[in-house]
Order: structure tokens, then C-alpha cells, then sequence
């Protein structure tokens, strides 16, 4: 199963920032479990929600050059508060590092202005045709599929608002 947590990208400075939000609908089946009358969403997915968001400043800044952009490393992670279904988690990562294929981000989750999660990351990035040449086709439809939710989750961005 593959997540998109995110909901929309409301602020990106290209190579540098990007700010998104995760609304969190009681209709998400994995609150049924987590937890039986106190729904919130897990820590693990707040964590992944920070994933996508710095996967998507890297995807922006490179021309989504990468079909993959896994995460490599996650550092002190601290959590502060639930979130709770009609809540909104605003996801901001920030670019402190960068190598050939690596990239560092701090990051912080908040709910109303309360810290709820905060880390570094470190996110790696390649295509499947750096080891076998012979899969540089599925490389490119990976790389059309994220174009096509990047343009869904970020038009209000991209479209009307700010792009900085």
C-alpha cells in the first residue's frame, strides 16, 4: 500500500521550503484501530507526512529528475500532541544539507500553532535505472505519476498563490 497523506503543498520556495497539510477525516479506516473510541492519527504517519512533504521541495527543485525519494534516515523525532480527526497537521520541511543524492531537512508538524512532531530527515533519491539501464521505462512512469499528484496537491500554489 502506498500513502499520500497529503492533502495540499500551500507554500513552496523552491530548493529551500515547502509547507503542506494533512486534514484529518474520521472516514480514514486506520482510526477505526488507532485508538477504539480516542481516534488519532499514528506518530508513524505524522512521520510520513514530513516524507512526502520533503519529497516533493526535492522533486520540485530537481525537475523530479528521481523516480524515488525514500527515506534514509530520521532524527529526533518528538512528538508533542495527538492528532485528532477534524484537525489540520501543517507540515513545514526546510533544506539544511545536500549531497549528490542525499538531502537534510528539519522539519515540524503543528496543529493550531502547537508543535505535534518535529525531526531532521535525511531523504535519498535515485531511479531504478542507476543499477539496470533496462528499467529506465518504469523510472519515467514513476516520474509521470508523481508529476501528475504534484500538480493536483500543489495547483493552488503553483496556480494562483505562492510560489516565493
Amino acid at each position: 500500500m502506498r500513502f499520500h497523506l497529503l492533502d495540499r503543498i500551500v507554500a513552496l520556495e523552491s530548493g529551500v521550503k515547502l509547507c503542506a497539510i494533512k486534514c484529518l477525516a474520521m472516514s480514514e479506516e486506520y482510526l477505526a484501530d488507532h485508538f477504539p473510541g480516542f481516534p488519532v492519527i499514528p506518530g508513524v504517519l505524522m512521520l510520513e507526512a514530513m516524507v512526502e512533504a520533503g519529497a516533493w521541495l526535492i522533486r520540485e527543485e530537481e525537475g523530479f529528475a528521481h523516480s524515488f525519494v525514500v527515506l534514509r534516515e530520521a532524527r529526533n523525532i518528538k512528538y508533542g500532541s495527538f492528532l485528532e480527526p477534524g484537525q489540520t497537521l501543517t507540515v513545514t520541511v526546510e533544506k539544511i544539507g545536500e549531497s549528490d543524492h542525499e538531502t537534510k531537512l528539519k522539519c515540524t508538524g503543528t496543529v493550531e500553532g502547537q508543535a505535534t512532531v518535529t525531526g531532521r530527515l535525511v531523504l535519498h533519491r535515485y531511479n531504478l535505472a542507476d543499477q539496470d539501464p533496462r528499467k529506465a521505462a518504469i523510472d519515467q512512469d514513476l516520474i509521470r505519476e508523481a508529476k501528475e499528484h504534484f500538480s493536483l496537491i500543489s495547483h493552488s500554489v503553483l496556480g494562483e498563490v505562492k510560489v516565493v
